[in-house]
């Protein structure tokens, strides 16, 4: 994307970015709300509006001062609110509500792999304003790759740590979630020493190989 403009690429990410995080945070809600957890759902988080889930500094103060200044973009959203007392299984069923988000985000990178498909034919075929489907779907699939491998790093408060924590012994899964009150600052100093980035990356374009070959990706 580097023949757009600064304005441009940022068009193209808002919608892509939205939804990435949106559906994210939906996708736990909606688990947890079939598990027995009506909590997200009582206080109206168990919906698709990205006002809902959209975090001030997290999801817009700081990655538009990484897009500024062509860092490695990085941002969060407002946590589902998730009471695990209301789970009958509450490892089991805290593990499931995790492992929804990153899933929920491999879902969506084929769905903008298949519409970023449809803007290049349509390209193709002389629609010249179908390029900006394409590049937004180029930005879908690397959001969501990224925002999947992201929250599936074993560190609590991430996905992934949550994950681990249902899989291991309750010894050792105790051990773990003493990490949480440090996980963030953790994330932050990966990100400030660039470590963040060479992790994600080389996973996130082993994950973008799994595209079916037919969509030409």
């Amino acid at each position: 994307m580097n023949q757009l403009t600064t304005i441009q690429q940022f068009a193209v990410w808002v919608l892509p970015v939205l939804f990435a995080i949106t559906v994210h945070e939906f996708a736990h809600g909606f688990v947890a709300n079939l598990l027995g957890d009506k909590t997200a759902r009582i206080m109206g988080r168990l919906t698709l509006n990205p006002i809902k889930h959209i975090d001030l500094i997290g999801t817009i103060l700081v990655p538009a001062i990484l897009f500024i200044f062509g860092g490695f973009i990085f941002g969060w959203a407002k946590p589902v609110p998730i009471s695990a007392r209301n789970f009958k299984k509450p490892r089991r069923d805290m593990m499931l509500v995790a492992a929804a988000g990153p899933l929920s985000n491999l879902i969506m990178m084929i769905i903008w792999a298949i519409i970023a498909k449809l803007g290049i034919l349509l390209t193709q075929y002389g629609f010249n304003w179908a390029l900006a489907i394409a590049y937004m779907g180029g930005a879908g699939i690397m959001i969501n790759s990224a925002l999947a491998i992201l929250n599936l790093i074993p560190l609590p408060p991430l996905d992934g740590g949550h994950i681990l924590m249902g899989l291991l012994p309750i010894k050792w899964a105790t051990k773990v979630s003493r990490i949480e009150p440090y996980g963030f600052f953790i994330l932050l100093f990966l990100l400030a020493t660039g470590l963040l980035k060479y992790l994600i990356v080389p996973m996130t374009f082993l994950l973008q190989a799994f595209i079916p070959t037919w969509l030409g990706f």
